[in-house]
């Protein structure tokens, strides 16, 4: 998450019952590197206390507009902000931003503010659809403000309605807001597709051929992408974790319905991460009933599954940048460049079967970038958040040359 490493973030909290997500966020951005200062409204403070907020960012809360001391809080704490983001956005608040009110510390904040900003609404599903509302909301958008669609699910109420209304969770609203902190390089606007994965090989209907990917890899690589503004595609096997915000996602069974979406999704794509696990090998013939237990089995016979990266190079645009990679048990770089050769890659991304804390199913990687041009980067074992970060710093680099070459 490294957007938030040094930034400094206004953070906003009125008087919803949402509030008590509010806390959970400073945490999360605080965990993430930034600095949090929360300003508090009257009526927030009716809902979720200022000690709160202190004990999670380890810093004082703002809650007076005009005060001993306080006198130019509002132009102080908009100066120092790399991004103000207010979570719960009320109808109220809303309709006062939309109008320039500045009657307490944060309406204030706003006016002054020249960072950008991210607002989250939160509220009952009628007032969201209210035509007031939408026009406040549509005010704001105009002043260049990011508004993040609430949520459709339980509000407060055991009575209310189950339309949008609820305020996006915690994990959403920092996601987004990296996304607005993150520099723009070489992805912003690119189309990238990102595979994840495993896939599976039925046997009968009850079994299949697999390995361990739990689709880690690739899900880091999606949101690091769309963070740094891409528009990002995933198709993905059966995943262990969720899918990252922000990006759209097919999701496949066997390997040649994974080429099939790869082949489709190729045809506008600037970029390929190749970080799926697809099976390479498939029952020769799958049984139509389950395969019962009856003494020793007949052998399974195997074909080759289709070799997505080499089956889909005629269906890539001229220029698209191509990532694969490779897992091994020997010869690590080796065949990892004849992988690279054979596919016509412009990277691969090779590592080892054999470490532990590495590969499939760990939350750490160690791996080896080997590029066309002949470079080769070891890196050490770090998160696969980081790992993604490192490719995608190399996937930029690769396609500022292809511009410059253009």
């Amino acid at each position: 998450m490294r957007p938030f490493d040094g930034r400094r973030i206004l953070l906003g909290v009125t008087g919803g019952i949402a509030s008590y997500k509010s806390a959970w966020l400073a945490r999360l951005l605080t965990q993430a590197g930034a600095r949090v200062d929360v300003v508090l409204t009257r009526s927030a403070r009716e809902f979720i206390g200022s000690i709160t907020f202190e004990a999670l960012t380890g810093r004082p809360v703002h809650t007076v507009l005009i005060g001993d001391g306080h006198a130019l809080d509002h132009l102080r704490l908009v100066r120092e902000a790399d991004l103000m983001i207010v979570a719960p956005a009320t109808a109220d608040f809303l309709a006062r931003a939309a109008h320039g009110h500045a009657d307490e510390l944060l309406s204030a904040c706003l006016l002054a503010c020249e960072a950008p900003v991210l607002m989250v609404p939160a509220m009952n599903d009628r007032m969201w659809a209210n035509p007031a509302v939408q026009a406040n909301v549509a005010t704001l958008r105009k002043r260049g403000h990011t508004m993040l669609e609430p949520a459709t699910g339980p509000l407060a109420s055991p009575d209310e309605g189950s339309g949008p209304g609820r305020m996006q969770e915690p994990e959403v609203i920092v996601a987004h807001a990296g996304r607005l902190l993150e520099p723009k390089g070489a992805l912003a606007g690119r189309r990238v597709l990102v595979t994840a994965g495993p896939t599976r090989e039925p046997i009968d209907p009850v079994r299949y051929l697999s390995n361990h990917s739990t689709g880690k890899m690739g899900v880091a690589l999606a949101a690091a992408a769309w963070r740094r503004g891409a528009e990002v595609a995933v198709v993905h096997g059966p995943l262990s974790v969720a899918l990252p915000e922000g990006i759209c996602a097919t999701a496949v069974e066997t390997t040649q319905e994974m080429a099939d979406a790869v082949r489709t999704e190729l045809a506008s794509a600037d970029v390929l991460v190749m970080a799926a696990a697809p099976a390479d090998f498939r029952p020769a013939k799958v049984a139509g009933a389950k395969i019962k237990k009856r003494g020793k089995p007949e052998p399974l016979a195997l074909d080759e599954t289709a070799d997505i990266l080499l089956g889909t190079r005629d269906a890539r645009r001229a220029g698209t940048v191509v990532v694969g990679f490779a897992l091994e048990t020997d010869d690590l770089v080796a065949h990892a460049r004849t992988k690279l050769e054979a596919k016509g890659l412009q990277l691969i991304v090779a590592n080892s079967a054999r470490e532990a804390g590495a590969g499939f199913g760990a939350d750490t990687n160690r791996v080896t970038l080997i590029a066309a041009d002949g470079g080769v980067e070891e890196l050490p074992l770090q998160p696969k958040t980081v790992v993604a970060d490192a490719i995608l710093d190399r996937v930029e680099r690769l396609l500022g040359a292809s511009a410059g070459a253009a």
